[in-house]
């Protein structure tokens, strides 16, 4: 088996899990992207990173971009001599915006990319089941890898996801100054819920996806949480409290994956602009569009 020569680029987009009621299986593909780009070499490993987290992470085998480029490496039964990482960040880390996903999809994508025949012999469905054991769920992962809406679940054999047309509407994304860990997260969920609640969110996320994907006019009552954000509500009271004043104003906002990020699903191009303009002091906000392709392998620079 030989290696690509040259270096190969690729682009992932942030992502926005759970969208409200779905947690841990609904899944949106946002236009904001990092992009890796790799090459194998004849000795060490060489990582240089720009933007988000340059000076902060981790350069070497640790790095979460090159665990999950040896994992894939090791699926297709190869281990190169040298490696050269170049990581161009733009996704936010620690706000909820799925960094870690991207490292994770970026990195396995990346090293199939640099293996001859390696699309062959590591295909989608292997590859998001892969991705899904490192991160640990596939909520994140699947829009990552496959673009635009997605509906994540696991079986005996892994992770599967399916992706589903999404409609016209406009994704205004609010980023705190400060970052939440998705392990503190999630350690504050209960063990159990009531069944009224668990049965609440049933509906909820299936009206979520016949909102999304057939425009229904519902999407604030789509929206609609019991399973997750009333309990993480104590990690991050002021991304709670934000989503409190814009469900009050009738926009559909939510908790962006663990948080602390906000998202509003917003219905047209002129709510967005109205949503956009209540940004809170010190945060940033922005309207990213949906991304529609995943990650992808890029033309060389």
């Amino acid at each position: 088996m030989t290696f690509t020569a040259g270096p190969v680029r690729v682009r992932v987009p942030a992502t926005s899990a759970n969208l409200g009621p779905g947690f841990d299986a609904l899944g949106l593909a946002l236009g904001r992207y990092d992009e890796l780009t790799g090459e194998i070499t004849g000795d060490r490993l060489r990582i240089d990173v720009t933007g988000e987290g340059a000076g902060e992470v981790t350069l070497d085998e640790t790095h979460l971009v090159v665990r999950a480029m040896r994992a894939a490496f090791a699926a297709l039964g190869v281990e190169p001599a040298g490696l050269a990482l170049r990581c161009d960040n733009r996704i936010p880390h620690g706000r909820g915006l799925g960094s870690s996903a991207a490292a994770i999809v970026g990195g396995l994508v990346l090293a199939r990319a640099l293996v001859a025949d390696g699309e062959r012999r590591l295909p989608g469905p292997e590859l998001l089941a892969l991705a899904s054991e490192i991160e640990g769920h596939p909520d994140n992962v699947a829009p990552c890898l496959l673009g635009g809406l997605t509906i994540a679940w696991t079986t005996g054999a892994g992770a599967r996801a399916t992706g589903v047309e999404v409609g016209a509407v406009v994704p205004v994304i609010f980023v705190p100054p400060f970052a939440a860990s998705t392990e503190q997260a999630r350690g504050l969920l209960p063990a159990t819920v009531p069944h009224a609640d668990a049965a609440r969110n049933a509906g909820r996320a299936a009206l979520l996806v016949a909102a999304l994907t057939r425009g229904v006019p519902a999407l604030l009552e789509a929206t609609e949480d019991r399973l997750h954000q009333q309990y993480r509500r104590p990690a991050m009271p002021a991304s709670a409290e934000l989503v409190d004043r814009l469900r009050a104003a009738g926009h559909a906002a939510v908790i962006s994956g663990a948080g602390p990020t906000v998202l509003v699903l917003a219905r047209d191009q002129l709510e967005a602009e109205a949503v956009a303009a209540l940004v809170p002091a010190g945060w940033t906000v922005d309207r990213p569009g949906i991304d529609r392709a995943g990650a992808s392998v890029q033309p060389p620079v």
